[in-house]
């Protein structure tokens, strides 16, 4: 199982980045998790549209949906246009998003879907977590090995249950240390302890604010958690195969 980041910029996307987009493979298929602002440039430097099999959205927030709109154009719009595009997400997410263009421009580029125990090679658990919006954190198996993502969420039990034992945990951290109050989001400190309380082998913080230094996210992180912790950024590749 490989995971690339395309983008972990939170809110918005800051100069030369790109918000929540993170593609997975396992045995040639192509999952395509939260496609938000600015990831689909990142995404062709590296596969044709045509190449995805799949698109998992956590929540409705642009920052990890908008790029949908011109993923499904670079589909449709071939000269061969490909397939419909299986997309899974809560109930009503995408409704904004697929409403941005004409009517019928979309057309038979998309099928939305419930999400079901498995997606191509993965077996699939999802799990909703707190958040302004319907949220579903998702967690992924394949070859022995598991990948959980949190999409956006406040602390929760629930985020820690699905992380159980996870190779490889990718925790939204908006905030080092301090989350404001009223807000369903997460700091570094707490995906750090979340990541120790589920035994997760490697941590990777995603979805900081733009102007929050990597460093200072993975000092507060390491404060509760001291396995190997990393920060999301566009073009790296982990192969969850690998982790030890």
């Amino acid at each position: 199982m490989l995971l690339t980041v395309l983008g972990g910029c939170g809110v918005w996307p800051a100069a030369g980045q790109a918000c929540s987009g993170y593609l997975v493979e396992h045995d040639g298929f192509r999952l395509l998790i939260d496609p938000g602002y600015a990831t689909v440039p990142r995404l062709l430097e590296r596969v044709g549209a045509d190449q995805i099999d799949a698109v998992f959205v956590s929540h409705g927030h642009p920052d990890h949906c908008a790029d949908l709109n011109p993923l499904l154009r670079a589909r449709t719009m071939l000269e061969n246009p490909a397939a419909p595009l299986p997309v899974y997400a809560p109930p009503g997410a995408l409704d904004a998003v697929l409403a941005l263009d004409r009517p019928g421009v979309l057309t038979g580029s998309y099928v939305l879907c419930d999400v079901v125990p498995g997606i191509g090679p993965f077996r699939v658990r999802t799990r909703l977590l707190p958040h302004s919006v319907p949220n579903a954190g998702i967690r992924l198996t394949a070859g022995g090995r598991a990948l959980v993502y949190t999409g956006d969420s406040g602390p929760s039990p629930d985020r820690v249950e699905l992380a159980r034992d996870a190779d490889l945990l990718l925790a939204e951290a908006t905030y080092v240390d301090q989350v404001p109050k009223g807000s369903l989001l997460t700091s570094a400190r707490q995906a750090g302890r979340q990541a120790r309380e589920a035994a997760a082998r490697h941590l990777l913080l995603t979805h900081l604010q733009p102007g929050t230094g990597p460093a200072a996210a993975r000092a507060a992180a390491a404060t509760a958690y001291d396995g190997e912790i990393g920060v999301a950024t566009s073009g790296l590749v982990i192969d969850v195969q690998a982790i030890r």
